[in-house]
């Protein structure tokens, strides 16, 4: 029970006794007058009875002494009038049996008078001429009674009534700090931390407020304390501090990750030897100077063609990682790169398209970090030594479709929802057991399997990702995917369907009528938080609002604050596959652990990706983290139509 209802009960229970005490005085008060009352209109009426009868008595009229008793007995409430005339021993009795008006008959029944009698004698001087006797008749003090207590019951009910509002509406009053302080003592047990609360007038509430807006601001110290030693690790360890760009440690982590998710792409390096003679010319402070604005032009010029990552990996060295576009893209990718490095040289006296190469590595199926290094570098030599200002490395894959053909295909694909399947589990890192199954998926273009990392980099091109997932979530639910798997069922969400309102008015309709939520997990890139912090907002109340669960993919790649974990609440974050061989760099070691402190802090589950082996999980254990995933777990297939056997198969696969 509340505290304000304790305190209201209490008031209720003490208010109620006052009344019952006052209305059992004023009661028993009024019953004992009425009593008395009633004896002192009887003992009147045998008095003035007695004198009126003293005539007829004496002559022996009987009819003028029946005339003055009909008098008496029909002006008052008496229940019996009994006259013995003491000649002959003749009785007369007059007898009230009149029901009293206005008094409920229960209230009659209660017997709360006692018979009052009045005997007398009447006399002649020394003669006796007959004996009354009166009984009063007790409906008049039953009317009585039961109109004063009527009307004390109501005006004591009225009375109960206001004070009771008021007692509500004052103890509501009093006690608001109270209730201030127990939401923002709940925000702050979920990490959320509120202004501080204003300074209530009452003594001790307002000890208790500066006590919470003390611990607060505390605890929201500690947290941005957190925040800002992330951000100083980051530009510490990942950032270049002549050029502001990331450097080569963060650019070799996001060559993992980029070659372990379903992309393409390609790999720029670019080798600027006209830094060195700006150096010899005009000394290092005009170098730095020129690379800091280079830098700048770089991601100003290069952002509006295609998203890319821009880092610095040696002193007149620079990689540009370019994804999910085709190849007509990076060529003009690589014309603006061109164009900018000799608008940049040019400024500071160096001839245009000398001193400088391009080396440009594509992705292919099953590179790896160290491959497309090599081949981007061996490109860069290539150029350098035939004085060329780029040069593509010699193997290049030739692209399945044409964009206009992948459109159709995609959009007949979507339409027929002709994807195949493959999920991933994550396991607990204290037992083993499955927390939940990420799910990849696979599309069927007649006997050929393609996979994600082939069609996905054209589903955004040609923004389709909304219509994807929908296709792919609705053929999880035709199947009982959700309603088969005793997990929850991870499915990635594309940056089009976050920022999309369609997506979300859909999604919204689809929690609302599946009865299957808690086996539901939507996973969310970083980038998509960062890119449009709104929209993310919006789909992780839609989705919370149902009962599903969701996380935050590729957790700690962004440059930028993690201030937005208190806001969006996830369920889980999924750490960025660079993390997984985080011991290798002692500064790697330390943001990874800061960003692992930071989402434990808010209560949030930390799972790490990228786990290939189990000496890479034992490194992790020191920090507490909750799961891990990776091809030491490797994804399973998943068939939809045997969905009905989906638990006992996936139960017999591990």
């Amino acid at each position: 029970m509340t505290l304000f209802r304790e305190i209201y009960s209490l008031l209720f229970t003490l208010f109620l006794l006052i009344v019952a005490s006052l209305g059992y005085v004023q009661f028993t008060e009024t019953q004992d007058f009425l009593t008395k009352q009633m004896a002192s209109d009887l003992n009147n009426a045998s008095n003035s009875l007695g004198l009126m009868l003293v005539p007829a008595l004496e002559t022996g009229d009987t009819a003028a002494a029946e005339t003055l008793v009909n008098v008496i007995f029909e002006g008052g409430y008496y229940q019996n009038i009994k006259l013995t005339w003491l000649v002959d021993g003749k009785q007369q009795e007059w007898h009230n049996s009149i029901r009293i008006e206005d008094t409920p008959q229960w209230f009659l029944d209660l017997h709360l008078f006692d018979t009052i009698k009045k005997e007398s004698t009447i006399t002649s001087g020394w003669l006796q001429l007959a004996k009354l006797e009166i009984t009063a008749h007790p409906g008049f003090g039953y009317h009585e009674l039961w109109r004063i207590i009527s009307n004390t019951l109501i005006a004591f009910s009225l009375l109960f009534l206001v004070a009771i509002l008021f007692a509500r509406i004052g103890l509501g009053w009093i006690l608001k700090p109270l209730h201030a302080i127990s939401d923002h003592a709940r925000n702050v047990a979920l990490r959320q931390f509120s202004p501080d609360m204003p300074l209530p007038r009452t003594s001790e509430l307002k000890e208790v407020v500066q006590a919470f807006n003390s611990m607060s601001a505390q605890l929201k110290q500690v947290f941005d304390s957190l925040d800002d030693e992330i951000a100083t690790l980051r530009k510490k360890t990942l950032v270049d501090q002549v050029s502001g760009l990331p450097n080569r440690q963060y650019m070799v982590s996001r060559l993992n990750g980029w070659l372990n998710e379903p992309s393409n792409g390609a790999l720029f390096l670019a080798r600027l030897d006209c830094l060195e003679a700006i150096h010899n010319r005009y000394g290092y402070q005009i170098r730095d100077e020129t690379i800091r604005l280079m830098s700048i032009q770089f991601k100003a010029q290069l952002d509006d063609i295609a998203p890319s990552l821009i880092a610095r990996i040696s002193a007149v060295e620079f990689a540009f990682l370019v994804t999910n576009v085709e190849y007509e893209k990076l060529n003009k990718y690589l014309e603006t790169l061109i164009r900018t490095i000799n608008q940049e040289i040019t400024k500071a006296d160096c001839k245009p398209n000398e001193h400088y190469a391009i080396g440009i590595a594509e992705r292919i199926e099953l590179t790896t970090v160290t491959d497309i290094m090599a081949q981007a570098d061996n490109a860069l030599q290539n150029a350098l030594q035939n004085n060329k200002v780029y040069q593509w490395h010699s193997i290049h894959e030739q692209q399945i479709f044409t964009r206009e053909q992948w459109r159709t295909k995609l959009n007949s694909a979507i339409k027929d929802k002709q994807f195949q399947f493959r999920w991933q589990p994550v396991l607990r890192t204290d037992t083993g057991a499955i927390s939940q199954r990420e799910l990849y998926c696979q599309l069927q273009l007649g006997d050929k399997l393609v996979h994600a990392g082939q069609f996905m980099p054209y589903v955004d091109l040609l923004s389709l990702g909304s219509l994807l997932d929908k296709c792919l979530i609705q053929a999880l639910g035709d199947h009982d995917v959700f309603a088969h798997n005793p997990e929850p069922v991870a499915i990635n969400l594309t940056l089009e369907s976050i920022i999309s309102p369609q997506f979300h008015a859909w999604l919204d309709e689809f929690l609302r009528t599946s009865a299957h939520t808690k086996h539901i997990c939507f996973e969310i890139p970083e980038l998509g938080v960062f890119s449009n912090a709104d929209a993310c907002q919006t789909l992780c109340d839609i989705i919370r609002k149902h009962g599903a669960k969701f996380g935050i993919d590729h957790f700690g790649r962004q440059f930028g604050s993690m201030s937005y974990l208190q806001k969006l609440r996830p369920n889980y974050v999924k750490l960025d596959q660079s993390f997984a061989y985080y011991d290798e760099h002692q500064q790697n070691s330390e943001l990874c652990r800061a960003l692992i402190n930071v989402a434990k802090g808010l209560d949030i589950e930390v799972i790490v990706t990228g786990i290939q082996e189990k000496i890479q999980l034992e490194r992790f254990a020191e920090l507490r983290i909750d799961a891990y995933q990776g091809y030491i777990a490797p994804p399973i297939q998943l068939e939809l139509d045997a969905a009905e056997d989906m638990y006992a198969n996936t139960v017999n696969n591990g």
